[in-house]
């Protein structure tokens, strides 16, 4: 009998030990996926305000004034993701932002493609990369997490 509760004993501390792992880890998820959406408003603010400034701050500028409605579109589309990710934070949607920030990869991709085709300078285009970085360190975090949360 004694035998019994040491293993109950042990897989309750097994088990609280996890709960301390998994509010870590779901912490620092959080910080990221709330980083990335606070980034992603600030950019979709920014270009409704100033958008030849926002476009430079890419890695590309505008060539005419009357192209700044492209701008703003894309800080249309930018706040738009904001408020998705902001709702699935919420919501604690964890699968879903883990694949948001595996196929958000492809916006910073593209911006970095266009900074080089632009002569961007060097420093825009290591952003793009460190975006890339961020998002993949990002979709490892939640993967993590989310494993932890099926128990695989």
């Amino acid at each position: 009998m004694v035998l019994l509760n040491n293993k109950k004993l042990l897989s309750l501390r097994t088990i609280e030990v996890l709960k301390v792992v998994k509010s870590k880890i779901e912490v620092i998820a959080i910080i990221l996926v709330s980083l990335m959406a606070l980034l992603q408003g600030f950019y979709g603010i920014f270009s409704y305000l100033e958008p030849s400034g926002f476009a430079t701050v890419r890695g590309t500028e505008l060539f005419s004034h009357l192209d700044a409605d492209w701008v703003i579109i894309y800080g249309s589309r930018t706040i738009f993701i904001t408020l998705v990710l902001g709702l699935l934070i919420i919501k604690k949607q964890y699968s879903i932002l883990m694949w948001c920030a595996i196929f958000g990869v492809a916006m910073p991709v593209t911006d970095g493609v266009l900074a080089y085709q632009a002569d961007a300078p060097l420093k825009v285009i290591y952003k793009h990369i460190a975006t890339v970085l961020y998002l993949l360190v990002t979709f490892y975090v939640l993967k993590l997490m989310v494993s932890r949360c099926s128990g695989k």
